[in-house]
């Protein structure tokens, strides 16, 4: 018997069987063809605005995206950087073969985990645990844990023009039969739809009519133990063009043929990156749209135009591909399509990612009704972590809202549910200015490491970064320039006037303009980059970051009070109808959750309050 079996071999999977494996669980992972473990079916990047910062969490807890994606990097880019700290965002290109070879090489050689090709079919359970898996060669395999990872592989259907096919992505076997057996154990599901755009030969395109879209000259990372990255002048370079009135008149035209506007798709498509017919109907008013051309790979001579999903015919993909300026002439190696599939409700999930009614079934990823690989990266680790703990007899790990995008994400799917494919934005952060690229670490290494994930060695280096931090802040407050100093040729460089009395780097660092670079050469001692980094936005954002930090304690408070257990909320009196409802399709664990759930008024927190103030006087009265 497994401790744990993880079902899909996608970023969720990946990451969910090294957890377990390297946590010391006996761990099965189902992968269709090993071959595809770890694959990038849809765009070649990993990062962007806030999963670049879901990279680095995920680094920070011991996960291995983060050195896959910098190992097999074609382009470091650094986003928002004119913007605040709180959206700046790290995004790499990546080279698709490499990353999935990574992958792979790094999963056959962990110890305690076994990768198995071979289909599911089934998932069984008894008396509401989970026992193990049917095989499709019939045999049963039993488990302490179940982790399904299935991404976009349930009951899926290709959607071309009129046409639907049974298939995964890129041509891969659908499973036919498991959505069903999640049914038929009492899970409910519903469908959703994502899409890919075309691929073509990068040899048949003419950058001369596209913009240059160069990565960013610094050293990138997401991960805290990469040491050695793409030389900046190796760095592929992106393209930018973008659609042209011909483009918008031949979608038009041909609307009717597309599957999202035949009637052929059934489920929910993604709001935030839209097909691109969808978006001609959405922003009828836009001239044009962005296009990317984004290499795949060092290894291929294949483009992914970025922008332009479409479930259209692949004569109307021939006309609009030819219609994009640098596109005339450029030779398809593989059509763009669309997708539905099978998801789970994920308000059935605990913020554990374990399932409500069956116990030691974890869901994690695109199962889960998210999009992207980051997302589901993240959410395969803290579902490997937490099916381990939970076999320990240990305390679950729940990541709040105010320490880690990956809280934010969980806490969405578990309270809020969706009803579309769910995207990571910043702006669902109301703490991202806490949550931020540069203190990752300083947010979660601690977990990491006492989980297991995180070595010893590492540890120490972090608790020395820590201290480095802590010691910088120190000398800069103790550090004073007076009238006379030099330090006023730099800010006369800057536009201000001399200073006229004392003052410390540190008050100095608040001023706009002032940076620890542009003070480094009036300070006797110097600072490592990544220091003096997390050290300036500490300070020029201190008081937002303290008030960021007093808002975040309250809602510390409204989660740890705890409520009980399978609650009849209908019995409760002077709760509205809707939370009622809503509390009793979601039970949340704490008074803070509670506060989440759409529907649930302030004065049905106080209703709340006041019946666990009741139920405390009557154990009270039952013990005494």
């Amino acid at each position: 018997m497994a401790d744990v079996i993880v079902i899909g071999g996608g970023h969720a999977g990946v990451e969910a069987a090294l957890a377990c494996a390297r946590l010391q669980k006996e761990t099965i992972l189902y992968s269709m063809h090993i071959d595809m473990i770890a694959s990038m079916p849809c765009n070649p990047s990993v990062g962007g605005p806030a999963k670049g910062i879901v990279v680095r969490e995920i680094d920070a807890l011991g996960g291995e995206m983060g050195k896959a994606a910098d190992a097999t990097a074609l382009q470091f880019k650094m986003l928002n950087t004119t913007k605040g700290p709180g959206v700046q965002c790290l995004r790499v290109q990546s080279d698709k073969l490499a990353y999935k070879a990574y992958m792979q090489k790094v999963l056959l050689a962990q110890e305690h985990l076994e990768v198995r090709e071979m289909c599911v079919e089934k998932v069984i359970a008894e008396d509401g645990v989970v026992k193990g898996v049917l095989q499709a060669d019939g045999h049963m395999e039993e488990c302490k844990a179940l982790i399904m990872t299935t991404g976009t592989f349930m009951s899926s259907n290709i959607l071309v023009g009129h046409t639907s096919t049974p298939s995964g992505p890129d041509g891969e076997p659908t499973t036919n039969y498991l959505s069903q057996s999640l049914r038929d154990l009492g899970i409910r599901t519903f469908r959703l739809k994502t899409g890919t755009p075309a691929r073509v030969l990068t040899s048949s395109i003419d950058f001369s009519k596209t913009e240059v879209q160069p990565g960013t000259d610094a050293f990138l990372c997401f991960s805290h133990e990469t040491t050695n990255i793409r030389p900046f002048k190796e760095q592929a370079l992106c393209y930018l063009t973008y659609t042209s009135p011909e483009t918008h008149r031949i979608i038009n035209e041909n609307l009717e043929r597309s599957a999202m506007y035949s009637g052929l798709v059934k489920g929910v498509g993604p709001r935030y990156c839209p097909s691109i017919e969808d978006k001609l109907v959405r922003f009828a008013d836009k001239q044009r749209h962005q296009i990317f051309l984004e290499p795949e790979s060092e290894s291929l001579d294949t483009t992914y135009v970025q922008g332009f999903s479409t479930s259209m015919p692949h004569d109307v993909q021939e006309a609009m591909l030819h219609s994009l300026p640098g596109l005339e002439n450029c030779v398809i190696k593989k059509y763009a399509y669309a997708i539905e599939y099978d998801a789970i409700d994920p308000l059935q999930c605990k913020p554990t990612l374990e399932n409500k009614r069956i116990a030691n079934l974890y869901t994690a990823g695109q199962i889960n009704g998210t999009s992207g690989y980051e997302e589901a990266a993240a959410q395969g680790l803290l579902a490997g972590i937490n099916a381990v703990l939970k076999l320990d007899g240990k305390e679950p790990f729940i990541l709040r809202r105010d320490e880690a995008y990956i809280g934010v994400m969980i806490d969405d799917l578990v309270t809020k549910g969706t009803k579309e494919p769910y995207r990571l934005l910043t702006s669902r952060a109301e703490y991202r200015l806490l949550l931020r690229h540069d203190n990752a670490d300083l947010r979660l290494t601690p977990y990491g490491h006492t989980i297991g994930l995180i070595s010893d060695a590492r540890y120490e280096h972090f608790k020395e970064k820590e201290q480095q931090i802590i010691d910088c802040l120190e000398y800069l407050d103790t550090v004073r320039f007076t009238p006379k100093s030099t330090v006023n040729t730099y800010m006369q460089e800057l536009g201000y006037e001399p200073l006229k009395e004392g003052i410390s780097a540190k008050t100095l660092l608040k001023r706009p303009k002032v940076t620890m670079e542009g003070l480094a050469p009036y300070l006797e001692k110097t600072f490592a980059p990544a220091i003096a980094q997390q050290v300036e936005i500490e300070i020029k954002y201190e008081g937002y970051i303290q008030k960021a930090k007093r808002d975040a304690a309250h809602l510390r408070q409204m989660d740890a009070v705890r409520l009980p257990e399978h609650i009849d909320y209908q019995r409760i009196q002077h709760l509205s109808l809707e939370a009622r409802q809503k509390l009793n399709e979601v039970q949340p664990m704490t008074m803070g959750q509670a506060s989440r759930i759409s529907g649930v008024n302030p004065a049905d927190i106080a209703v709340l309050a006041v019946y666990l103030e009741q139920l405390k006087r009557e154990d009270h009265k039952n013990e005494s």
